[in-house]
């Protein structure tokens, strides 16, 4: 994949005619006036950044719980790392960094404790209330959940910010009005289109796209740093994948014989690099392909026009099942995660037997008279908004024996 430097989009002003425009948004659902300072977009990132949901990502597990140790990535550190790495996308392609920055900020908001085996927990004892799903909770949480203005619930964020949330992997609506992920939509996602049509079945603006694959990037890179930090991976594993391989040649020959923490480092650094910039490369190609005049022109496209090409999606593939067989189904991994999914399960039929447990929550004086699915959801909120150290202390304090994770 070339890469044109010369269009790159360093200097101040240089929006291209296919990033969206923060002074022409399609809006609120609930209309503000405009700020004299920020535009929309940059509203919407400082508003996601203020909120309790991204505070409690801190304390919520990525991979490695944080029993583990202090220097594994949590959900916070890692959209850290993925709004930096989307910001630096949209400025090489001169789309809106405020916006791109934001859909990465606010992307992992759904995510329950102990990462995706909280999700699967959660899925399964809410699936005959419709499932769980955290891309949806994210909606939830920006459009209901967080309780911070006096008019509205949520943050109420313009319909870019929304769409890029619940699109930033593509549509979620086929063109004959099939799911494109199998599944059918989330019920949370379809119950908000009803109030505020996101258009599911349109690909997402190129900030979303951007976000997205930054998504990627940082968790192929990063999940590699903490297997070796874990023990789990070891330099030999790395091996396995080409492009791996390659990078540590590279490394070995330009510095022989250097530690290990720094060679570590420079793989992961020039990993970074290669798929940033094969991205850059692949979008200015698809842009000149397309020639997209508008961000409604992005979103019409055929295709997605911010992703890897195919000879580093084939990469991507490999690193992929590098680490979900070294990593993510390691005999010792496995046996934290079914710990884990007990104490959330145990948790979730608890506060169904007797809501009042759920101390502090908001509906909490209401929740026994509601309908079963009403009280269900209610639940699956609670238990998902929890960082990993609440659910353990809590389950502590209402349980006789409570799991080791670790």
């Amino acid at each position: 994949m070339t890469l044109d430097r010369h269009a790159l989009g360093f200097g101040a002003g240089q929006r291209a005619i296919y990033a969206c425009d923060p002074w022409a948004t399609r809006g609120r659902l609930h209309p503000e006036p405009e700020s004299p300072t920020r535009s929309d977009f940059q509203r919407d990132r400082d508003r996601i950044v203020h909120t309790t949901a991204f505070r409690r990502l801190k304390h919520k597990t990525q991979v490695f719980i944080a029993a583990d140790g202090d220097h594994y990535r949590t959900r916070l550190t890692h959209t850290i790392e993925v709004a930096q790495i989307a910001r630096a996308l949209a400025r090489a392609l001169k789309l809106d960094e405020d916006l791109a920055e934001g859909v990465a900020l606010v992307h992992d908001f759904g995510h329950t404790p102990f990462g995706h085996t909280g999700e699967d927990a959660l899925h399964e004892v809410l699936e005959p209330f419709g499932g769980f799903d955290h891309n949806a909770q994210s909606l939830r949480i920006v459009t209901k959940l967080e309780r911070r203005y006096a008019e509205f619930d949520g943050l109420n964020l313009t319909w870019e910010s929304l769409e890029g949330l619940v699109k930033h992997n593509g549509p979620l609506i086929g063109p004959t009005g099939e799911c494109t992920h199998g599944d059918d939509v989330p019920r949370p996602i379809l119950e908000y289109c009803a109030l505020h049509d996101l258009e599911l079945a349109s690909f997402a603006s190129l900030e979303a796209q951007v976000a997205a694959i930054a998504d990627d990037i940082a968790y192929n890179t990063h999940d590699i740093d903490d297997g070796l930090r874990s023990g789990y991976l070891t330099f030999e594993m790395l091996e396995e994948v080409p492009f791996l391989a390659k990078l540590m040649t590279d490394v070995r020959d330009k510095y022989p014989g250097l530690e290990a923490a720094r060679f570590t480092h420079e793989i992961m650094r020039r990993q970074i690099t290669a798929m940033v910039e094969d991205v850059i490369g692949y979008a200015q190609e698809a842009i000149r392909d397309e020639r997209p005049e508008s961000a409604e022109d992005v979103r019409k496209a055929r295709r997605c026009l911010a992703t890897f090409s195919e000879e580093m999606s084939v990469t991507d593939k490999q690193i992929k099942k590098l680490l979900f067989s070294r990593i993510y189904r390691h005999p010792d991994v496995m046996r934290v995660r079914a710990n884990a999914a007990s104490i959330l399960t145990d948790l979730f039929h608890a506060y169904m037997d007797d809501p009042q447990l759920m101390q502090g929550h908001y509906w909490v004086d209401r929740i026994a008279t509601m309908p079963e699915s009403a009280r269900a959801r209610h639940v699956g909120d609670y238990l998902a908004g929890m960082t990993d150290n609440y659910a353990v202390n809590t389950h502590r304090r209402l349980f006789d024996h409570t799991p080791e994770l670790r």
